[in-house]
């Protein structure tokens, strides 16, 4: 067998699938078609709350090319789901507009679409309650936050602290909703044959597909294929299953013919997940060289009436700045509205821009540099659990950006720097990602012409995870990638956990490497003799991964704005980001830079334009589609750049990696809400950062 020693982790590479893509042979979820193919389109509840009383399924089965209309009266029955979400079609309760309450199922997609729209429902509506705020009488302490963090957390005596401190900040900021718009929504094709069943579905992660929808339907997991080799995006709204994929498998199973489901742009709004608005209070004590004597930081959020979801909001804060006495809190509500779920950087994106926004107001209190205020209370363990960091470089990154940015030069004054009519500011925050790893499998293959197979059910969503494990594969295996196949995408190989968290490629590359080093020693063994039906070997990382030391594994990072605001109008501009990351090795430089200021422009675009607007009487968000839910497109976006610092940090991973899809976008809403003061003197608490906030 030919070997190399060549390193291929950390060098640049391109996509591996990257000519299927381009030329459009890469399929996605809704390009299969099996043969007699029927389509599915769900039908939304009307009002926020209520009861389905009846539907009229039999004047809609009458029209042209339909083959049938689902409701609670003659659906299948699942068994009672962990999520109520899931339980499609199983009552007659409305628990939020858009809710699926039928399902027409016809020959083709316009046949479908047009039954749906002309099924008659009756309901029997009830008053709906969809306002989060903080004095809501039903507002209680949840059990836990996502995933499974404490829900509140306290050290020392906050309270005194804060009174005694001589500097003080006190502020509420808010965060609305948002939604989860991945450039291919939800898709699925549903196959049965017999007591089994094919899906191919558009996901984060096959295996939990599987495991979830097995036991719904009653079935051993080994009778449930998930197929989804290419997944055109996600950010946490494939990261669990969803009504649609359990839709489109319960009208299969109800017609007796595989059936092709899509969810609509405008369904999207409300079932598959979104960022719970948040309303937080931070309270930071101060002496007067801007050391923290007390952090306090109260979230409250909201959640659905059938299931909760409680997002982990002030998690980063209790480990990201040394205080003795500290208190962080979570109070939830149960709305008539969607289950919210996760969304790219869940609970450090709308908590970090509350923490981040009073750091940059103890500064101005404090008449001290921001970076520099950070940098004093970068703490030596994490504060509330006591255990050392495996690496904690942010005052790398703090110091490498300001230099790079030109923090030096910067007036603290704030509303006095004029291009023209454009008001010109800067603004800095920190970013924080925890660094997990979570049990999974795989298998490393040989073949006797020294080609090599891996397998793994991981999911690429976009962010280059076929690549980099192709990258790690080689590495292990002495070979050049050109003879390394990464299999992914398919329940049917070994399971993986979902690609979210920021926990992929550091949970399947452990697995990769394991099962690639097996291979390695018994073809040694073998004198690299392979038989001629090849070489298999496998890995769980299960026990490995139980069995780690006990450390605060995280990244870290720094972000800088440059934003100009129209002195008349409020028109803001970011006229230059720069983000610096300290996330251990980078396994591909390509793709890591891709991420990074993907996720610095999701923040940019959660900085001054996102958000989903609630009818409180209408008891729906309005801006459903893009026409009205705005996003930063190319022409917000001028002058982006990313850049890392070398972090060697060996209780990690064999790799050495820490995740990155989501820190690109923590703490850069904050970084432009503190460059918008800077330019202005006016300090924007609550996001977007809507013109009317800025002109007085």
């Amino acid at each position: 067998m030919t070997t190399t020693a060549a390193a291929y982790v950390g060098s640049t590479m391109d996509r591996v699938e990257g000519l299927e893509k381009v030329t459009g042979q890469a399929r996605y979820a809704f390009e299969h078609s099996p043969r007699d193919l029927a389509y599915a389109v769900p039908v939304p509840a009307a009002v926020a709350r209520g009861e389905v009383r009846s539907i009229d399924v039999d004047a809609v089965v009458q029209l042209p090319g339909v083959i049938a209309a689902i409701w609670h009266g003659n659906a299948p029955r699942l068994s009672t789901p962990e999520n109520a979400e899931l339980a499609v079609l199983q009552s007659s309760r409305v628990a939020y507009r858009g809710q699926y309450i039928a399902i027409v199922v016809a020959e083709t997609l316009q046949e479908a679409r047009e039954a749906a729209q002309r099924l008659r429902v009756e309901y029997d509506a009830e008053p709906h309650d969809v306002e989060l705020r903080v004095d809501h009488p039903e507002m209680y302490r949840p059990d836990h936050v996502n995933p499974n963090y404490p829900t509140d957390t306290e050290l020392g005596d906050p309270d005194a602290a804060f009174a005694a401190a001589p500097v003080v900040v006190d502020a509420m900021y808010s965060t609305p909703a948002e939604h989860n718009n991945p450039m291919e929504p939800q898709a699925t094709v549903a196959v049965w044959d017999g007591d089994g069943l094919t899906l191919y579905d558009s996901n984060q992660g096959a295996s939990a597909v599987r495991d979830t929808l097995a036991p719904l339907f009653g079935l051993p997991p080994e009778n449930i294929r998930v197929i989804s080799p290419h997944v055109g995006g996600g950010f946490g709204s494939k990261a669990a299953p969803k009504p649609s994929v359990v839709a489109a498998a319960l009208a299969a199973k109800q017609v007796g013919r595989p059936v092709k489901l899509a969810v609509t742009r405008q369904q999207m709004f409300a079932v598959t997940g979104y960022r719970t608005p948040t309303i937080q209070r931070v309270r930071l004590g101060a002496d007067t060289d801007g050391r923290l004597t007390a952090i306090m930081h109260e979230a409250f959020e909201q959640s659905s009436r059938i299931h909760e979801f409680a997002e982990q909001t002030t998690t980063p804060t209790r480990m990201m700045y040394a205080a003795p006495n500290r208190r962080t809190t979570h109070r939830l509500v149960r709305l008539d509205v969607p289950t919210p779920s996760y969304m790219r950087a869940p609970g450090e994106a709308p908590g970090m821009f509350a923490l981040e926004s009073a750091m940059d107001e103890l500064a101005v209190a404090c008449k001290i540099d921001p970076v520099e205020l950070r940098i004093r209370n970068d703490p030596a363990a994490d504060p509330e659990s006591g255990l050392p960091f495996s690496s904690r470089n942010l005052v790398a990154c703090l110091r490498e950006g300001a230099r790079r940015f030109g923090w030096a030069d910067r007036d603290p004054a704030p509303g006095v720097r004029r291009r023209g009519r454009w008001l010109i500011g800067t603004g800095v925050a920190s970013s924080t990602y925890p660094t997990y790893r979570v049990a999974s499998q795989a298998t490393a293959r040989c073949e006797p012409d020294g080609t090599f197979t891996v397998r793994i059910a991981a999911s690429d969503i976009g962010t280059g995870a076929r690549t980099a494990l192709t990258q790690i594969a080689a590495d292990e295996l002495r070979t050049s990638p050109d003879r390394v196949r990464v299999g992914i995408g398919d329940s049917a190989m070994p399971s993986a956990m979902v690609a979210g968290g920021s926990m992929g490629t550091a949970s399947w590359g452990t697995a990769v490497v394991r099962a690639c080093q097996e291979l390695m020693e018994e073809l040694d063994r073998r004198a690299g003799e392979v038989p001629a039906t090849g070489l298999e070997t496998s890995a769980d990382t299960s026990e490995e991964i139980g069995a780690q030391r006990r450390f605060a594994r995280h990244a870290f990072g720094a972000q800088f704005a440059e934003v100009a605001v129209d002195a008349d109008t409020g028109e803001t501009r970011v006229l230059r980001l720069l983000g610096g990351f300290a996330a251990g090795r980078i396994i591909n430089p390509k793709t890591a830079r891709s991420q990074f200021i993907g996720g610095m422009t999701m923040g940019l675009s959660m900085a001054l334009m996102e958000e989903s607007l609630m009818d409180d009487e209408f008891g729906d968000y309005l801006n459903h589609d893009f026409a009205q839910y705005h996003i930063a497109a190319c022409a917000d976006v001028r002058d982006v750049d990313a850049f890392w610092v070398e972090e060697d940090d060996p209780h990690l991973n064999p790799m050495g990696s820490k995740g990155i899809g989501e820190i690109g976008i923590v703490g850069t809403a904050a970084a432009v809400a503190n460059a918008v003061y800077h330019a202005t003197g006016v300090r924007i608490r609550d996001l977007p950062i809507r013109l009317d906030k800025l002109v007085r």
